[in-house]
């Protein structure tokens, strides 16, 4: 069964890097079929498509967020991990891991999120 679960702190300062962890069980993220993302949602806000790391570690990322973003991996704890620098007090949100088919760029599995507060 695939599981996905984020973790990192959960209060972050204005100008910090916000660095948050995704664990995945179940599948390798080096399988082929898939990307793995990271997705965000602000308070009263749709969803956010912050970036992805694909099955051989190429990266692409929302021109939106204009180059904070970093996603990377550590594929010995089967593990990607998300880095946000120079965060303000709008990248409060909820902040959702999750692998994206490749076959179709459907979303099929998400993590349950976990909210990220910047404030001094």
């Amino acid at each position: 069964q695939v599981q996905l679960q984020e973790s990192g702190p959960g209060l972050v300062k204005p100008s910090q890097t916000l660095s948050l962890t995704c664990s995945v069980s179940g599948v390798s993220i080096t399988t082929n079929y898939y990307y793995w993302s990271w997705i965000r949602q602000p308070p009263g806000k749709g969803l956010e498509w912050m970036g992805h790391i694909t099955y051989s570690g190429n990266t692409y990322y929302s021109p939106s967020l204009k180059g904070r973003t970093s996603v990377s991996r550590d594929t010995s704890k089967n593990q990607f991990i998300l880095r946000l620098s120079s965060v303000t007090p709008e990248d409060t949100a909820v902040y959702y891991c999750a692998r994206v088919r490749v076959a179709d760029l459907s979303y099929d599995y998400w993590g349950r999120g976990t909210q990220v507060t910047v404030s001094p």
